[in-house]
């Protein structure tokens, strides 16, 4: 096993989460955002896993990333169907999970230098 250290200097990281905040290089949030290595995006939508619309997702697939974390809340839920269809024929990996498991996730894979961008969902 081949153990490296991580520099994530300068990176937007998750730094402490909770069901209903996140703070980002210890600025908290309260509000859905899109966490990208380099950018925050403030509010991309004010929907809940259950008002998603094809619109919401059109935002995460032009990104420019290769994985995106959704993080559905307190607990996992799945959008429906249709709106994940897009995102494997344009070759980006989406996930669905929690809102605590997305800023693990994240956190790992931006450390780890991966094109990974995390979209959180407040309940």
């Amino acid at each position: 096993m081949k153990l490296h250290l991580a520099n994530t200097a300068g990176l937007n990281m998750f730094t402490a989460y909770d069901d209903d905040y996140v703070a980002v290089n210890h600025e908290k949030h309260l509000k859905n955002l899109i966490l990208l290595p380099e950018t925050i995006i403030h509010q991309w939508s004010s929907a809940t896993v259950d008002t998603l619309a094809a619109d919401d997702m059109q935002k995460l697939l032009e990104l420019g990333v290769g994985i995106i974390l959704l993080g559905t809340g307190k607990r996992l839920r799945f959008p429906p169907a249709a709106l994940l269809r897009p995102f494997a024929p344009a070759g980006i990996g989406l996930e669905i999970m929690d809102l605590r498991a997305a800023c693990r996730t994240y956190n790992i894979l931006a450390a780890e230098g991966r094109q990974v961008a995390a979209a959180l969902l407040f309940d």
